[in-house]
C-alpha cells in the first residue's frame, strides 16, 4: 500500500514538473498541452530517465520530436549540428538519438565504439533518401575537379562521396570558403537555390550544381502564406528555413537554421512570428517564449514523431534490431572524413 502511494506521489509530482514546462505548448493546432497530458507521459518520463542513469546513457532529442521527448527526457535538445556536436563530444556509453536514421547514422558514425539507439528504428527522411552514394559519384564524374558539398540531411553512403559535409547554419559560410567558380551541392535542390542566391548577395558567386529531392515540410510552401500571415497579422515577423522555395525565402524577414530561428525569435522584441517550418519547433519556441505568439501554417514531420515516450523506453530496456545504429566500415570511414571537414571549416 505504502509503495503504490509512493509511486502515485513520484508520478504526481513528475506530471506538474511537465506541465509547468509544456503548459504553454500546443499538443494540435488547437489545444495546448494539459495536466492529464503530462499524468500520461509521467510514468514513462520516470522510468527513461532512471534507466538512462542506470545505463550511462545519453539522449539527444532534435526540436522537431515530440514536447514530451524534448523536455522530459532529452539531456540535449536541438538541430542537427547543435546534436552532432554533443554527440562527437558524449563520454557516454550510449547514445539514444530520438531523430531520422540519417542522424542516428551521423553520431555512430562519429562515435564508432559506442552503442548507438534510434527510438524510431529506420525512420526515413525524404530529403536524405532522394539520393544515393552511387548518384553522387556519377555527378562528380560529369563535373570533375567541382567540389562536392553534402547537406547532413544526407546518409552515410552520400557523405563518403563528398568532400565536406554542411548544415543549414553553416552551409552558406562553408560554401564561400571553398575554391573555384562552381560547386556541387546535395540532395536539397530547393536550398542550392538559396545558396547561389545567398553567395550571389554575398559577393562571391557560384554555380550550384544540384540533384536530389526536398524536404517533405518545407517544400509545401508558398509565397501566398506569406502575403496571408502579413494581411492578417500586422507587423508579424515571418522566418522561414532555407529548405524552402527560393519564391518563400525571398520575402520573409530571417531564413535560417532551426538554431538560427529560435536565436532570431529570442532576439527579436516582436511579439508574433510566423513559423515557416516543422511544428516542433513551434512546440520549443511556445515553451521557451510564452510572451510570444506563433502563426503556424502548417507542416509536421511524420518521420520525427515516429520517436515516443514508449519506443525510447523499449529501446533503452531491450532494443530490437532496426533500433540498434551500424554503418558499413569502409563507408563510415569515409563519411567521417566528410563529416570532420565541417566541424574543421565551420571554425
Amino acid at each position: 500500500m505504502l509503495e503504490t502511494l509512493e509511486k502515485e506521489v513520484l508520478i504526481t509530482e513528475e506530471a506538474h514538473r511537465l506541465y509547468g514546462l509544456l503548459k504553454s505548448v500546443s499538443k494540435t493546432k488547437a489545444a495546448k498541452w494539459t495536466l492529464s497530458d503530462c499524468l500520461a507521459a509521467a510514468p514513462y518520463t520516470l522510468a527513461i530517465n532512471r534507466f538512462k542513469k542506470e545505463q550511462n546513457a545519453v539522449i539527444l532529442a532534435h526540436s522537431y520530436t515530440t514536447p514530451d521527448l524534448v523536455y522530459g527526457v532529452a539531456d540535449y535538445r536541438g538541430d542537427s549540428y547543435e546534436l552532432a556536436l554533443k554527440a562527437r563530444d558524449s563520454q557516454a556509453d550510449v547514445i539514444v538519438f530520438a531523430g531520422v536514421w540519417f542522424m542516428a547514422e551521423t553520431a555512430k558514425i562519429i562515435n564508432p565504439g559506442k552503442k548507438v539507439l534510434i527510438p524510431a528504428g529506420r525512420a526515413g527522411c525524404t530529403l536524405a533518401d532522394s539520393m544515393t552514394g552511387q548518384d553522387v559519384e556519377k555527378l562528380r564524374a560529369l563535373h570533375p575537379g567541382v567540389p562536392a558539398l553534402c547537406y547532413i540531411n544526407s546518409t552515410a553512403d552520400v557523405k563518403a562521396q563528398c568532400d565536406s559535409c554542411v548544415t543549414s547554419g553553416n552551409v552558406f559560410d562553408i560554401a564561400q570558403k571553398l575554391p573555384g567558380d562552381e560547386l556541387i551541392f546535395v540532395p536539397d535542390m530547393l536550398m542550392a537555390q538559396n545558396l547561389e542566391a545567398e553567395l550571389k548577395r554575398r559577393g562571391t558567386p557560384k554555380k550550384i550544381i544540384s540533384s536530389g529531392g526536398s524536404c517533405c515540410v518545407h517544400d509545401k510552401y508558398r509565397p501566398e502564406q506569406v502575403e496571408k500571415l502579413r494581411a492578417e497579422h500586422p507587423g508579424i515577423k515571418v522566418v522561414a528555413h532555407p529548405e524552402c522555395p527560393i519564391e518563400v525565402c525571398e520575402k520573409c524577414d530571417y531564413v535560417g537554421s532551426t538554431k538560427g530561428m529560435a536565436a532570431y525569435v529570442a532576439a527579436s522584441d516582436a511579439k508574433t512570428f510566423g513559423m515557416l517550418t516543422e511544428f516542433g519547433l513551434v512546440n520549443r519556441l511556445e515553451a521557451e517564449h510564452p510572451d510570444k505568439q506563433f502563426i503556424w501554417p502548417f507542416g509536421v514531420c511524420s518521420y520525427m514523431k515516429k520517436n515516443s515516450l514508449i519506443n525510447t523506453l523499449e529501446a533503452l530496456l531491450d532494443p530490437r534490431p532496426d533500433q540498434i545504429v551500424e554503418v558499413d566500415a569502409q563507408v563510415a570511414a569515409a563519411a567521417k572524413k566528410s563529416i570532420e571537414k565541417m566541424f574543421e571549416l565551420a571554425k
